[in-house]
């Protein structure tokens, strides 16, 4: 296949395009300067292109003759939510899955895979959640709504749309788990907040196979909660954690702390959701690391 990716110099891309690369696919990568791009240059059968994807442009032109489009950009979360910086949030995936479903020809039989999140239920408190329960109130559940809403604008034009609803997705060279681990190794790390809130997270390999898995499941379309079916509580994370580092996990990030120093984020950082994978299970994708503990000792261990 010739597969598309936005995003795809980041965390997350890389290691989707690597993957893809490494099944045979031609891959088409989107990078937002030309410096992101040199770090991949080498790579066979890969090509990149430097873009701004907010802006129409000739990176458009690339579109039509893909059989597949992984649509993964978008600033990250994880920053003060100021003014500009929700702009920031919005913006990059709003307008960048506006300006990639606009180039898709009309009557095209491509499949496109478009990122959400987990965020898109709200604070779920103890309700399990699969892909059938509506949308949450906040800001990010409004982001996830309007960026979910652009993507399926492909349909009309004839695509395949699957929308993937991220949970904290945990990699050994990036992501949530390099800025986590930090406090934890320095003796530091405990739960957010009470730590009874559900923590949804996904490994890197399960997240890349599941992409992988609906690119080639031509009945599977709409949303999947990209999430391991081993549901675990913030506190729980944090000891298992603690526990592959051979530290302790005696200290709690208070909820007023987190409140007053992050603001609104930390307000979101002290929801939770028990997301549950339930389309990707009963379309018989199976994951390799379904517990947690398995997991980080794949992640934190050499």
């Amino acid at each position: 296949m010739n597969i598309l990716i936005t995003g795809g110099t980041g965390f997350v891309g890389s290691a989707m395009s690597q993957a893809l690369l490494d099944q045979g696919h031609k891959v088409t990568i989107i990078g937002s300067s030309e410096k992101s791009c040199s770090r991949h240059a080498a790579q066979a059968g890969l090509n990149c292109i430097a873009a701004d994807t907010t802006r129409p442009g000739p990176w458009q032109d690339a579109v039509a003759g893909q059989d597949g489009l992984i649509n993964l950009a978008g600033k990250s979360v994880f920053t003060l939510w100021t003014k500009s910086a929700k702009e920031a949030i919005l913006d990059t995936r709003i307008k960048t899955t506006r300006n990639l479903v606009d180039a898709i020809p009309q009557g095209s039989s491509m499949v496109l895979l478009s990122t959400s999140a987990a965020g898109y239920y709200g604070n779920g408190g103890e309700e399990e959640q699969t892909e059938a329960h509506p949308s949450g109130n906040d800001f990010l559940a409004r982001v996830c709504r309007e960026w979910e809403a652009e993507a399926r604008r492909a349909e009309d034009k004839g695509a395949r749309v699957v929308i993937m609803r991220f949970a904290v997705v945990m990699g050994k060279s990036g992501g949530a788990l390099q800025t986590m681990k930090l406090p934890f190794q320095l003796g530091l790390g405990g739960p957010i907040g009470s730590g009874r809130q559900w923590f949804p997270w996904i490994h890197l390999k399960d997240l890349v196979a599941a992409a992988q898995f609906l690119l080639n499941c031509d009945q599977c379309r709409g949303p999947f909660n990209f999430t391991t079916p081993g549901a675990v509580r913030q506190i729980e994370f944090a000891k298992a954690l603690a526990a592959q580092l051979s530290r302790p996990a005696f200290f709690p990030a208070p909820a007023p702390l987190m409140k007053l120093g992050l603001g609104e984020f930390g307000e979101s950082l002290l929801q939770g959701q028990k997301v549950l994978p339930r389309a990707l299970e009963e379309n018989g994708f199976v994951f390799s690391y379904p517990e947690l503990e398995q997991a980080l000792r794949d992640l934190v261990h050499k």
